[in-house]
């Protein structure tokens, strides 16, 4: 089967249109290897917004090495603060719960 990068990389800058943090996550790194630091920073960024605690990190050390500042970081983390706080819930939480369980019974 042929890889159609061009197509893959429209999908996920529809996703990512669409507000999934995955797909700002793999378009960042997309951008980032090729050298566009700055609009992998802007993935980054959003997609940290929207949840993805894995971009926090990244974004966590783009700004120790200057890439990032204090601003931008901090807004990250208040907006995926709150988008973390956003989906908890208390059948989320029981579910959570009864899948530990489960797990530690094995």
């Amino acid at each position: 089967v042929e890889k159609d990068e061009g197509k893959a990389i429209h999908f996920l800058e529809e996703a990512a249109i669409g507000g999934d943090p995955i797909a700002r996550n793999r378009l960042g790194r997309i951008e980032w290897n090729i050298g566009n630091t700055e609009r992998a920073l802007k993935h980054f960024i959003i997609g940290a917004k929207l949840g993805d605690d894995d971009l926090i990190k990244v974004l966590m050390e783009a700004f120790r090495n200057g890439l990032v500042s204090k601003d931008d970081l901090a807004a990250a983390l208040r907006a995926h603060q709150a988008a973390v706080d956003a989906t908890k819930s208390p059948q989320r939480e029981a579910a959570e719960d009864f899948f530990a369980k489960l797990t530690s019974v094995e």
